[in-house]
């Protein structure tokens, strides 16, 4: 069974760096030869290539640069070798926050051990290191590549108003081309997670909470649901929203505590419990701030292909001060229940982290969150990012003991 499966991954690998051959994607009509590029971008009042065109964050970075990480504004180039392009169809821009989840999720279980603290050795140090970079690469480029890939595919209509220099609506990439990339990272996210369950030595069917393979599996159900019709879960502004707030916090948490709890000693062993599932659905409220402003970037293709985001249905004033009261909110709820539970270090710790978001928000989300909304995020969100590594140390510190 093991060497079927590295068979099947080398053959994708294969696939994904050599021409495509006359193969449809499932569902759809079978391709021409040769492959068809899909040119479906509009240009005719869309300027690109140069910064002095650019306004706000489109200024972030080079063209180059923005291109190939997935940022708005980016460079519009024809002869871009594949693998960048399957690259840039990832958007590793979008990876960090899930690699940061997993390592609050680390740090929530108190289970993982840096080399010569604590009386850890070298070995498990080193063993530590080598789970969790494994959980992140499950959680970065493989699982947020298939979501970032399948979401591009589906988006590739409204991408060519909001974005055409993306590789599906610019023609550089192919149907085939992107099928075999969705497929392989697939693959990779379920192979990856179930792999994390034997390294960890999971009961998998008796305790399917602390399953990273059941979680990545849940994940990339989310993925495709969030992204493909009929479900389209992100054509509904509340939905969508809610399902990429999660998915940017809570599921990376699960996977990364997963990973390092003791296998069936429970909240005492560091284990996901189902008190800090509800804790970090809770905190996935801030999540929902996060995607509107993401939203507004789009908000020109959403009103034109009639989806339903927030800042469509509430207008960008409307919708930039519910992204303030979500993010807030959430925050000083959290600081406030930490501190009920009697952890009011990390409590003060937190409010101190909302302050300078607070501070962030007046200059520039409720200023101009179309012109600034990648400046707020680059501003803002370390010091959000961080208020989740303090609740999961909270978690961490507060051990055995009932989250209640």
């Amino acid at each position: 069974m093991r060497r079927a499966i590295a068979a099947t991954l080398v053959a994708t690998g294969v696939a994904l760096v050599t021409p495509p051959t006359r193969v449809a994607a499932p569902g759809a009509a079978p391709l021409s030869a040769p492959s068809r590029r899909l040119k479906t971008r509009r240009v005719d009042d869309v300027v690109l290539g140069g910064s002095k065109d650019l306004e706000g964050d489109a200024k972030v970075g080079s063209a180059g640069f923005r291109q190939l990480v997935g940022l708005r504004g980016a460079a519009d180039t024809e002869d871009e070798p594949l693998w960048k392009i399957r690259l840039q169809l990832t958007k590793p821009a979008t990876w960090v926050p899930l690699i940061w989840g997993c390592a609050c999720g680390a740090a929530a279980s108190g289970n993982y051990h840096w080399p010569f603290l604590g009386g850890a050795t070298l070995g498990e140090g080193a063993e530590d290191l080598a789970k969790a970079l494994t959980i992140m690469v499950l959680s970065g480029p493989f699982a947020t590549g298939f979501c970032q890939t399948i979401n591009d595919w589906y988006d590739k209509d409204l991408d060519a108003i909001n974005e055409p220099y993306r590789p599906i609506p610019s023609g550089r990439i192919t149907e085939e081309e992107v099928f075999q990339q969705v497929y392989f990272l697939l693959a990779g996210t379920v192979v990856l997670g179930f792999g994390c369950d034997v390294w960890a030595g999971h009961d998998v069917l008796n305790n399917p909470l602390n399953s990273v393979g059941l979680l990545a599996c849940f994940g990339a159900v989310v993925s495709y649901l969030y992204s493909a019709p009929p479900f389209k879960l992100k054509a509904e502004g509340w939905r969508g929203s809610f399902a990429l707030g999660a998915s940017y916090i809570a599921l990376p948490w699960w996977c990364g505590q997963a990973m390092f709890g003791k296998v069936g000693e429970g909240a005492a062993g560091g284990e996901l419990t189902f008190p800090v599932v509800v804790l970090t659905v809770l905190y996935s409220l801030a999540g929902v701030g996060i995607a509107i402003v993401n939203d507004f970037k789009s908000i020109e293709g959403d009103r034109e292909l009639g989806l339903k985001s927030l800042p469509v249905e509430y207008g960008i004033d409307g919708a930039k001060y519910l992204t303030a009261g979500f993010i807030d909110v959430t925050q000083i709820s959290v600081a406030a229940y930490l501190a009920y539970i009697g952890e009011t270090t990390y409590a003060l710790v937190l409010a101190g982290l909302i302050a300078p978001q607070i501070w962030a928000q007046t200059q520039y989300l409720l200023k101009d969150p179309v012109k600034y909304d990648v400046k707020y995020q680059g501003t803002a969100q370390p010091f959000l990012v961080f208020g989740i590594l303090t609740t999961a140390l909270a978690v961490s510190h507060h051990g055995g003991a009932s989250l209640a």
